[in-house]
């Protein structure tokens, strides 16, 4: 990590993070893109990545259909996640504060809403991973697998999680470049050990599914990936200097978060073709799965390595969800914020690990649920940013009666009807409190609830589209108005909340 003069920062005392919503002052702006690669790699550098490649072929797809599906949905969706990153460069502020500029200071209060339970639950299911794993791991060994280690390993996840959520920016920096370098060796060993297990005429054996199955489990890379973080992607570049490079934003985001993800999806999908007995078992216990096939003097490195890939993830939900609720109106600082959602974090993740016995199902509902108005919102936010020709002016983000304005309809309109549209195109049946959605199927043709398109996901799609397209064809009037007014007076810290 360097400063903006290219001197290194590391040696810099750690401290608790005091940046809320403010605006970083260009004295704090330091790296370059390329300091992008470690926060995002780190965070997708997990071991649960390998298990894509069942949640994949559960979609009734071949090898080479879910290959496609996740190659297009993991890079088509962390790049959208880099072309957010931009407007942190160009703003200086966190994702959520930047959307205010198409909805509007106190109109963002809904989207704001919308992804801090989204990074809430996403920190959540990482953190009951981590301890269901540890559990197995530890299990296996015979050292005991039951309550009490896992109440011992959800206390030392979640405490790594929180501490690093609430110390904030430069411990999650150097925590993450940590991290990509020792699951990444650990990682390639388990690879090693492991390749036996794969048998191509099994692999190669798995019949194809149809068109409808294909785009269900493109969707579902879609959301389980860059979707997941899109929401947050502006929250690390706003620390970089305001000329670098927006190419280099957009190309490391995109590079360091899609890499990882893409070689262990590729190695997942030959280990789930090869066994049904190994695809069946990840559905109950995604990372605990994995063990089954291990040597027993691995298992430790094992434990470690998926422990601190899970950790890497869940560090960046817990920093970004409480700027999300900072940005949805709670007036406290930045730490406490982090906190807060910390203790939400470890009660859904005791659910998780000591209530519910179908992860798979609950999971694919709650990702594909949230991920219809985050795409929603997302199709706004790219909209927005490319109608614009100049900077964010940083002061009006933080006050209603400035160029940005209190609420903006035509960007809530449109979130909200994307939202219901999109919902009546997705269906949940694995998680009984969804069975509502899937209403437009019927009537739009699609076969209803039971039809070939039931599983496709085409509202997360439709609600993307719906919300680039009708900013793109009705938004622009309003940013050049926002545009053609002189810079506002310089912002005081007072007036920032979260601050």
């Amino acid at each position: 990590m360097t400063d903006s003069s290219g001197r290194g920062s590391a040696t810099r005392q750690l401290q608790v993070e005091v940046h809320g919503l403010d605006v970083i002052g260009d004295a704090e702006r330091k790296g370059t893109p390329r300091t992008l690669f470690w926060p995002w790699f780190g965070a997708n550098v997990s071991i649960l990545g390998l298990s894509y490649g069942s949640f994949a072929l559960g979609f009734g797809i071949s090898f080479w259909q879910a290959l496609a599906a996740g190659v297009i949905g993991i890079v088509f969706s962390f790049l959208l996640c880099g072309f957010v990153a931009v407007a942190g460069k160009r703003g200086s502020a966190p994702t959520m504060v930047l959307s205010r500029a198409a909805y509007g200071v106190r109109g963002n209060r809904l989207p704001s809403v919308v992804s801090w339970m989204l990074t809430v639950g996403w920190e959540t299911v990482l953190t009951a991973l981590a301890t269901m794993a540890t559990a197995t791991v530890l299990d296996r060994l015979g050292w005991g697998g039951g309550t009490g280690t896992k109440v011992v390993a959800l206390i030392v996840v979640g405490a790594l999680v929180v501490v690093g959520g609430v110390m904030g920016f430069d411990l999650i920096m150097r925590l993450q470049t940590v991290i990509t370098v020792v699951t990444g060796v650990l990682t390639v060993v388990y690879i090693g050990l492991v390749a036996d297990h794969i048998h191509w005429s099994a692999v190669s054996a798995v019949p194809s599914g149809s068109a409808q199955e294909f785009i269900g489990a493109l969707v579902f890379m879609m959301t389980g990936f860059g979707l997941g973080w899109v929401n947050a992607a502006a929250d690390y570049s706003r620390y970089l200097p305001r000329d670098s490079s927006g190419r280099g934003v957009v190309g490391w985001t995109t590079f360091g978060a899609s890499v990882a993800p893409l070689l262990l999806l590729v190695f997942g999908l030959l280990l789930a073709g090869s066994s049904t007995t190994l695809n069946t078992a990840i559905a109950a216990d995604p990372i605990g799965a994995l063990t089954t096939i291990l040597p027993t003097w691995f298992l430790i490195p094992f434990a470690a390595v998926a422990v601190l890939g899970l950790v890497g993830g869940a560090v960046l939900d817990i920093y970004s969800s409480g700027l999300a609720l900072l940005a949805a109106g709670l007036r406290v600082p930045r730490y406490l914020a982090a906190l807060l959602d910390g203790v939400l974090m470890i009660a859904g993740s005791i659910y998780i690990v000591f209530l519910t016995d179908d992860f798979l199902g609950q999971f694919i509902g709650f990702l594909t649920t949230l991920g219809v108005p985050v795409a929603a919102w997302c199709g706004v936010m790219l909209a927005d940013l490319a109608l614009r020709r100049r900077d964010y002016d940083e002061a009006d983000l933080f006050r209603p009666r400035g160029r940005y304005g209190d609420v903006e309809p035509l960007p809530l309109v449109l979130t909200l009807a994307a939202t219901a549209i999109g919902w009546g195109l997705v269906t949940n049946t694995a998680a009984g409190w969804l069975e509502w959605q899937g209403y437009l199927l019927g009537p739009l043709g699609l076969g209803g609830k039971g039809g070939s398109w039931a599983y496709a996901n085409l509202g997360v799609l439709a609600a993307l589209a719906l919300g680039f397209l009708g900013t793109l064809a009705l938004g622009r009037g309003r940013v050049r108005t926002q545009e053609a007014g002189p810079p506002s007076r310089p912002l005081e810290v007072r007036e920032v909340p979260g601050a």
